[in-house]
């Protein structure tokens, strides 16, 4: 006996669908869902679209799962979130109303580590102020001691899934690693290979600290004038998470009178930067448009992670990567 297929739709932003959602992959996913109605960005959605939908594949720009849309799609069961953090997404509602979502955070989170693995090697080679001192003098910079990888401390602020993502490439680089998230007991960090430390151990002992967590309440502004302050001599802090986490006015500051200091900001609030803004005016930070995370052809990875759960979905298995609702408190 032939089982009926599921039936899906695609909705998310237009601009970024194919981004993501390539032939090779739509192909997959229409081996296990009827989709009729060709994509929609979520203002065009109607309850004549949602009404037979069982699966509702998606990514940037979808519809945020509030009872209003619940109502029209009372068959649906799981949604495909080709996207990082799900905030945007769900609901009580959705939770409540037993709607799966599965995302592909942790695949975003592979390519934010390789980026913040890149600026921590460079930064323990003192890599950006030697580029920028030839750029400012006209002459090759003068060598100063580098810490290097061997030896040198690292710091990771959370251990979500892109700072587990970095640990895990550090380890290899025999840096010695100091992680701080309150989330995680001394056992889960040691299993990492790192060492639990708190934030002012952390951020006053290593020679980079690298920035990975979620902007909350108690995250914003959470490395203040004072933590700046306590860095060693020639540390530098990377920052690839969310712009508010830094205090960007104290950071300024301390940056102008610690010289010695340096940092690499891939995210800034507000994103992008103020062209005004004092971070642009000193020579010892480096400013870059949020390029950690999955740009270009990176993109159809997340994708592909989405069929791939789909095809579990149908198959009754384990999704690879299922959120729940207990684990959105502290989660990007």
């Amino acid at each position: 006996m032939t089982t009926k297929r599921r039936t899906g739709l695609y909705v998310m932003d237009p601009e970024r669908f194919d981004d993501v959602y390539g032939s090779a992959e739509r192909a997959l996913i229409e081996r296990h869902l009827a989709i009729e109605a060709p994509p929609c960005a979520a203002p065009d959605l109607t309850a004549g679209l949602l009404a037979d939908v069982d699966v509702l594949v998606t990514g940037w720009g979808a519809p945020r799962l509030d009872a209003a849309l619940l109502d029209k799609a009372p068959r649906l069961g799981l949604v495909l979130y080709a996207a990082g953090s799900v905030r945007p997404l769900v609901t009580e509602e959705s939770w409540a109303r037993g709607v799966r979502v599965t995302a592909a955070g942790t695949v975003i989170a592979d390519r934010v580590a390789d980026f913040a693995l890149a600026q921590i090697l460079y930064a323990l080679k003192h890599g950006w102020r030697y580029v920028l001192t030839a750029r400012r003098t006209r002459a090759a910079a003068e060598r100063r001691t580098e810490p290097g990888t061997a030896g040198a401390t690292v710091g990771l602020v959370s251990l979500g899934a892109t700072g587990r993502a970095t640990a895990r490439l550090l380890t290899r680089h025999g840096v010695c690693l100091l992680a701080h998230d309150p989330y995680i007991p001394d056992s889960g960090i040691r299993a990492l290979g790192a060492e639990p430390a708190s934030l002012e151990r952390l951020f006053a002992e290593s020679d980079v600290v690298s920035l990975h967590a979620p902007l909350l309440e108690e995250t914003h502004g959470m490395v203040d004038e004072r933590r700046l302050r306590s860095m060693r001599p020639d540390a530098t802090l990377v920052n690839t998470a969310r712009g508010g986490l830094v205090d960007e006015p104290a950071l300024a500051t301390v940056l102008r009178e610690r010289p010695d200091l340096f940092a690499v900001l891939d995210v800034t609030d507000p994103e992008p930067a103020d062209p005004g803004s004092p971070l642009f005016d000193l020579d010892n930070v480096v400013v870059t448009p949020h390029l950690a995370g999955s740009l270009g052809p990176e993109r159809r990875l997340l994708g592909r992670a989405m069929a791939d759960d789909l095809e579990r979905y149908v198959a009754g298995r384990p999704l690879r990567h299922e959120m729940a609702a207990t684990a959105m408190e502290h989660a990007a």
